[in-house]
């Protein structure tokens, strides 16, 4: 398989924040969009940002590629459009980062391919073990991150046509499809924590 190409998302409308681009907050005297850049980076074949409105106001040299689908239907709008992007460019897959999520492991990307080894189409979330209540929880009691996946440009018009009919919840495509998770480490604190909040903030810094 060809190293995937790596979309952040960030077209949501950060309401627990009071509103803005939460990508633009400052942890540690960068941006959270510069943290997961940095981050992502290293592990895929290049990158571009789902965000909706303005794309100037990121002041970045990544493409900005806005939600095809109108209405901000969730995060699955974002992945379509980084699937579409890809297929521009030749891809055969995207791995999705939140952009509020400083701290995502720096080998995300290779593990969610071998996990992947065998499958059709290569589709994984992340996962960890935890009992945090916001997150979807599988059967087997893992805690999946929807925003954290390795997804196949194949399936594009599948998730379009899905969007269309009204589906919000990730889960529920990539069960439909086969989708597997991969477990991730939580030694102290989830790596795939993310700044919802104004404490959520205060608590990044401290983690950093």
């Amino acid at each position: 398989m060809k190293q995937p190409l790596g979309v952040i998302l960030a077209g949501g409308l950060a309401t627990r924040m009071g509103g803005g681009d939460k990508a633009l907050l400052t942890l540690g005297g960068q941006t959270l969009l510069d943290r997961v850049t940095d981050r992502l980076g290293p592990q895929v074949a290049g990158m571009a940002l789902n965000a909706n409105g303005d794309a100037s106001r990121f002041d970045t040299a990544l493409p900005v590629i806005p939600d095809s689908i109108a209405g901000f239907p969730g995060p699955l709008a974002g992945v379509l459009a980084g699937l579409d992007w890809a297929a521009t460019k030749g891809a055969e897959s995207i791995v999705t980062v939140a952009a509020d999520t400083p701290f995502f492991p720096c080998d995300l990307v290779p593990r969610l391919l071998l996990a992947s080894e065998g499958q059709s189409f290569p589709l994984v979330l992340a996962a960890t073990k935890g009992e945090a209540q916001t997150k979807s929880k599988s059967k087997s009691g893992l805690i999946r991150h929807p925003t954290f996946g390795l997804w196949p440009v194949a399936l594009r018009d599948d998730l379009r046509t899905a969007l269309t009919y009204g589906l919000k919840k990730v889960v529920l495509w990539t069960e439909k499809h086969g989708g597997r998770e991969c477990l991730f480490p939580a030694d102290g604190f989830d790596p795939f924590f993310n700044v919802n909040t104004p404490e959520d903030l205060a608590r990044a810094e401290d983690l950093l």
